[in-house]
């Protein structure tokens, strides 16, 4: 059972959290307004503490302004209510038919790459041919700091660590800034500081490159990446999924990222490595 406290800071924090999302949609009082059905008299209300948000109004305005189930949590607990939405463990029941589903569709890319990333870019699961494409690469022991080898291969980290990906990425110029541009996004799109952390300790890796490109630019549905891994050449791109339930933040943040030729030797390569194994 869930209760308004009463705190005058926990409001506060509210109206600070709720225009801050706003500002960072680029929605005006009005845009929003529109957006979850109430009347820009009452947004200014709520922003400026003059009315209390009920519960339901908290989950309308996060709808309307599309934040994560996570901050969603986050914004509900500021107004003064418990969380709404659990997260999760991989392996626990209730993420069976998740996971199940998940794999499946990896299983379907093949023999395309194709591998699913959480929050922080750990790979979480991948399919047989991204499994080829990463056994190719050989080791990253030189990627990892000491107590990086407790935790999974991080897709982030092994692409902009300068011994790792990196190397053997032939546009480097072309698909660095594309990426490190999406990291940056998810930085300001994420109230939760190990995220934060995490992704600022992966972009200072592609340094001094990403200091040098107009990280403004709009983000593309897909990354281009071109590399040549011992005289073998692909040409591929990216596009990033996400597996998204409307009441679990762990299945909300899994993304799936498959990968597809750009050219028919490319294509042939990934036909003839599954009809050789």
């Amino acid at each position: 059972m869930t209760s308004l406290a009463t705190e005058k800071p926990l409001t506060n924090l509210f109206t600070q959290e709720c225009r801050k999302w706003r500002q960072f949609r680029k929605l005006s009082q009005l845009d929003l307004a529109l957006e979850a059905n109430i009347s820009q008299r009452h947004l200014s209300y709520l922003e400026t503490g003059r009315s209390r948000p009920s519960r339901d109004m908290v989950i309308q305005l996060c709808h309307a302004m599309d934040i994560p189930l996570r901050e969603r949590n986050g914004l509900l607990q500021a107004a003064g209510y418990s969380a709404l939405y659990k997260e999760s463990g991989l392996d626990e029941p209730t993420m069976e038919p998740v996971m199940k589903a998940v794999k499946r569709v990896l299983d379907h890319h093949n023999p395309l790459p194709a591998i699913v990333v959480d929050r922080f870019w750990d790979v979480q699961m991948t399919n047989t041919s991204a499994d080829r494409l990463l056994a190719l690469i050989g080791s990253m022991s030189d990627v990892f700091s000491p107590d990086s080898l407790q935790r999974k291969l991080n897709i982030a980290e092994i692409t902009l660590h300068p011994e790792g990906l990196r190397k053997f990425i032939t546009n480097w110029e072309q698909s660095a800034p594309l990426f490190v541009n999406r990291l940056r996004s998810e930085i300001a799109s994420s109230v939760d500081e190990q995220v934060q952390e995490r992704l600022e300790k992966y972009i200072a890796l592609a340094a001094p490159l990403y200091e040098q490109n107009n990280l403004e630019q709009s983000l593309l549905p897909v990354m281009p990446l071109d590399i040549n891994i011992g005289g073998i050449t692909l040409s591929l791109f990216s596009m990033m999924s996400t597996v998204g339930t409307p009441q679990d933040i762990t299945a909300d943040e899994l993304r799936i990222e498959s990968f597809y030729p750009n050219d028919e030797a490319t294509e042939l390569f990934f036909n003839h490595q599954q009809m050789q194994s």
